[in-house]
């Protein structure tokens, strides 16, 4: 292999593809942001395609106006405070026991779990036992349903088993219970699994779009994916540039991206600070799984 101060033609090559990926990825946001921030002269005529041409800030400006959009915002964030929170707690307690080679049925208890992975009831199936238990058109109907990702249930497990058995087991010796050995040790070990998980948790719930079309019907209840599909899709958009004054100034065009752009703009945020963590722990879940 031709190498040129350390760099080999594989890495140049593998250089080059992941970068047309990047590329690929990233053109989508900053096409839309290009076309949000652009006077309507240039959209209209298809001019924008990465830089914005007639600088303006009056899509955004109709967007930060309509209260909906704040209100899906509210309801989305405590919907994943509040479903993180659960599903880290169910998923935790089961992975740590189900990583305990003493535990009774614990094969059982495994078949049952990846056959939830291979069979699905179906929608109908899912809406009536969710009208069963009484918690349709319920803040509880965003949360309880997806409480437990078996996928990532299997993930923190395998992690669990691969930490160090002298470690627990010094614990116990100090007179630990499972309870203490699980706060205290295990949970201290594994920070890269949990960041990991609870980002896959956290976006999962934030783009739930589906489950909150089937269970909600109260338009105050809605995240903000449900108000962000009636607005680009349903055709509410229009009734945002009226409502804001905006109407002469923005292309209906320019205000759908804008709302698309602001929708997932707190999770393109927050990834950065917890890249490395989650790196580690994807790395970690997928090498011994």
């Amino acid at each position: 292999m031709v190498r040129l101060r350390g760099i080999g033609i594989f890495d140049v090559v593998n250089f080059l593809l992941l970068l047309l990926v990047a590329i690929a990825c990233l053109f989508p946001f900053v096409h839309m942001a290009s076309v949000a921030l652009s006077s309507p002269q240039y959209v209209v005529r298809n001019e924008v395609s990465i830089w914005p041409k007639g600088l303006q800030w009056d899509a955004v400006n109709a967007v930060f106006s309509d209260k909906r959009l704040w209100t899906g915002y509210r309801n989305t964030i405590f919907y994943v405070v509040l479903g993180t929170c659960i599903s880290m707690s169910i998923t935790i307690m089961g992975a740590y026991s189900l990583s305990r080679p003493n535990l009774i049925f614990r094969t059982p208890f495994m078949l049952f779990i990846v056959f939830t992975i291979m069979f699905f009831g179906g929608l109908i199936p899912f809406y009536l036992v969710m009208k069963a238990y009484g918690i349709l058109n319920t803040i509880w109907a965003i949360v309880l349903p997806n409480a437990l990702n078996t996928y990532y249930l299997i993930i923190m497990r395998t992690f669990f088993q691969g930490l160090p058995k002298e470690v627990e087991e010094s614990g116990r010796i100090d007179g630990l219970s499972d309870f203490r050995v699980l706060t205290s040790i295990v949970i201290p070990l594994s920070k890269p699994v949990l960041l990991t998980i609870g980002l896959f948790y956290v976006v999962d719930i934030w783009n739930n779009f589906s489950g909150a079309l089937v269970l909600l019907r109260d338009e105050s209840l809605f995240p903000l994916q449900l108000m962000l599909r009636n607005l680009v899709v349903v055709g509410q958009a229009g009734d945002v540039l009226e409502a804001s004054g905006f109407g002469p100034k923005v292309m209906l065009e320019s205000l759908k991206y804008a709302v698309i752009l602001l929708g997932c703009l707190p999770v393109i945020i927050v990834y950065p600070f917890i890249q490395k963590h989650f790196e580690q722990g994807a790395l970690i879940g997928s090498v011994k799984g």
